[in-house]
């Protein structure tokens, strides 16, 4: 075990410089860059996108992991919204099954469903299709405590 090794792979070089020159909320506008929202319903919403380049990971030209964790996130806080429920809340846990790849340049379709909005906590769940060949990339489950105040 290296452990130098492991740091340099976690802090790369030259990261403060880079990171004290991004705009604020950068994290949102590069994974939402590009998600176009194509309906929206009581407890229902649904988005797609093309898989750019920015959103691959440095192995194969497929789609990152994170991204899809992080757009399940998203999509699951904006369902909750759909279904009029004033705040997004916290999120408790987040689940993805991995099922499929997308490649740069695939069409994904995204559906965020409600699935409970109770008291205090509500889940959604979030499916991820290739558009062209139907098949499910990977699903995800999106927990949220909903209170307006917590303990936590």
């Amino acid at each position: 075990m290296d452990p130098d090794r492991v740091k340099r792979s976690l802090e790369g070089e030259g990261k403060e410089a880079l990171s004290s020159n991004l705009p604020d909320h950068f994290f949102d506008q590069f994974i939402l860059y590009g998600l176009c929202i194509d309906a929206v319903e009581h407890g229902r919403v649904l988005c797609s996108f093309s898989v750019p380049p920015r959103l691959s990971s440095s192995s194969g030209g497929y789609i990152h992991g994170g991204v899809i964790a992080s757009l399940a996130d998203v999509v699951g806080s904006a369902v909750f919204y759909s279904a009029g429920i004033l705040t997004s809340g916290v999120s408790l846990e987040i689940s993805v099954s991995f099922v499929d790849v997308a490649s740069i340049g695939d069409e994904i379709d995204v559906e965020g469903k409600l699935l409970r909005a109770g008291k205090s906590v509500g889940v959604t769940s979030i499916d991820f299709v290739n558009k062209k060949t139907r098949k499910t990339i990977a699903q995800a489950r999106h927990t949220k405590y909903l209170a307006a105040s917590s303990r936590l």
